[in-house]
């Protein structure tokens, strides 16, 4: 059987607004014409200029957080525990077999920038794309903030998922979800005004604090969610593996059958 491979990741790169300045990775590119001492330094004798064409390695360094470009988050990240009492698991513990699993596609593009979706707009879009959810089932979220990546306002686009959207889902099984967004939740800017004018704290992160109740993971800043059908497709998204951390980057992609795509 023929199949096709979707890149559902962003680049880690500088000079693309993908998180607030605070959070934003670095990458030092090193050249091959920066780099022949730190080669002639392991062979004692050796030149620089002995090297073919005087050339050295190419080499990268990067300063990142474990939330750069498209990561995996752990259920640690949303709170120290999960599954009404356990101890969250860390990036390193989650199971492999999450993140190898049937796809689904919510389109949600059509709603404005700090919506919150609810358990009933899930409800209606499974419907709508006429798809049950089966457990362990990979659903992905398509905001408005997949077209709005390499923008300025990037952070701040979208919908977000709320808490009884999130339940919803994890009630009947799901345990990995993801969004092209910023964040699973509404972006911080459009829940700080709702904060400001109620002083209800149960709304700031409420889709991430659901994992306090079912431990789950999610994906985000995916990328290229327009180009998947509603279902019929396999997500891979294996996390690195980082001991005790919250998070894990990870080259998600979605595999289709030929002619899904």
């Amino acid at each position: 059987m023929t199949q096709s491979i979707v890149d559902l990741s962003i680049y880690l790169e500088n000079d693309v607004i993908s998180d607030p300045p605070a959070m934003k990775p670095e990458i030092t590119y090193f050249n091959h014409r920066d780099t022949p001492a730190q080669v002639a330094s392991f062979f004692p004798g050796l030149k620089p200029e002995d090297l073919p064409d005087g050339e050295g390695w190419a080499v990268e360094q990067v300063k990142l957080s474990t939330h750069n470009g498209t990561h995996l988050d752990a259920p640690y990240h949303f709170h120290s525990t999960m599954d009404k009492g356990e101890r969250a698991i860390t990036i390193d513990e989650v199971p492999l077999d999450w993140c190898f699993k049937p796809g689904v596609k919510l389109d949600f593009r059509r709603f404005d920038n700090g919506y919150v979706v609810t358990a009933e707009d899930v409800a209606k879009e499974l419907a709508r794309i006429d798809y049950q959810l089966k457990p362990l089932d990979i659903v992905v979220v398509n905001t408005s903030a997949g077209a709005a990546y390499g923008r300025d306002d990037y952070v701040d686009t979208g919908c977000g998922m709320g808490y009884e959207a999130t339940m919803y889902l994890l009630d009947q099984g799901v345990r990995l979800t993801g969004t092209d967004a910023w964040s699973w939740d509404a972006p911080f800017s459009h829940t700080a005004k709702k904060y400001a004018a109620t002083r209800d704290a149960s709304l700031i992160w409420e889709g991430h604090k659901a994992g306090r109740h079912i431990g789950y993971c999610h994906l985000e800043k995916l990328h290229n969610l327009e180009a998947l059908p509603p279902s019929g497709f396999t997500i891979a998204c294996f996390p690195m593996k980082i001991r005790g951390a919250s998070a894990g980057w990870t080259r998600a992609v979605a595999i289709l059958d030929q002619g899904k795509t």
